[in-house]
């Protein structure tokens, strides 16, 4: 490790990725996809260490994260069609992010955080002119409950508006405390009755993602 590399956290970070990559008969045989088993696990963690954990924690957990970054950047740069390397992964966000805060580095003008959406959907409906449905690019590996909320707000995007407790018999719940105890009360029943929640919620999402797409088509 070089003087330079020893002042540079991060940097010193990538060497070391790169070495144990180079090295270890174990990292040696990893590939992205085995990887994605640890990213949730690591993922999940920091959640926990954000909501119920000490600052130690949050600061380990985070670490563990990054090194899942560091990992799959190793291997990227040892794809021999198409490499790319931490250096890369880096300028690709930091282009990314300039070009979604005009607000901050073009001379925009944003006073309150809905006008910094307005910036940031904008420059993101920008990026993604390729894509045909405002349903592309949801990651469908995420929790149900995350995908459902993510879909549901898409959906509405498109015009697809989902029915709230007001259209049938349940009370809307009031707070985000109220909502935790209807969502177990739910899970609740479904235990009692024999049914997977989680398949339930993902089977009435492909549902609703069939009329975001009909609406989009016109039928």
């Amino acid at each position: 490790m070089t003087e330079e590399q020893d002042r540079d956290p991060l940097r010193a970070a990538a060497e070391t990725m790169r070495e144990v990559r180079e090295r270890c008969v174990w990292s040696q045989q990893i590939t992205h996809r085995d990887l994605v088993p640890y990213l949730i696990e690591e993922s999940h963690e920091v959640i926990d260490a954000v909501e119920s954990g000490t600052r130690a924690d949050l600061r380990e957990e985070l670490g563990d994260l990054l090194w899942q970054v560091l990992f799959h950047a190793a291997i990227a740069a040892q794809d021999p069609d198409d490499p790319f390397d931490i250096d890369d992964v880096a300028d690709t966000l930091t282009e990314k992010m300039v070009r979604r805060h005009p607000h901050v580095f073009s001379g925009e003008v944003a006073t309150t955080p809905d006008e910094v959406l307005v910036h940031w959907n904008a420059a993101k409906a920008a990026e993604k002119r390729a894509r045909r449905s405002v349903l592309d690019g949801v990651p469908r590996g995420m929790p149900a409950l995350a995908l459902a909320q993510k879909i549901v707000g898409r959906a509405a995007g498109a015009g697809v508006e989902v029915a709230g407790p007001s259209g049938g018999t349940a009370t809307a719940p009031e707070t985000e405390a109220e909502l935790g105890d209807a969502l177990l009360e739910l899970v609740a029943v479904a235990r009692a009755e024999g049914w997977d929640a989680e398949r339930a919620l993902r089977e009435r999402l492909r549902g609703l993602e069939a009329d975001v797409r009909d609406a989009e088509s016109g039928a």
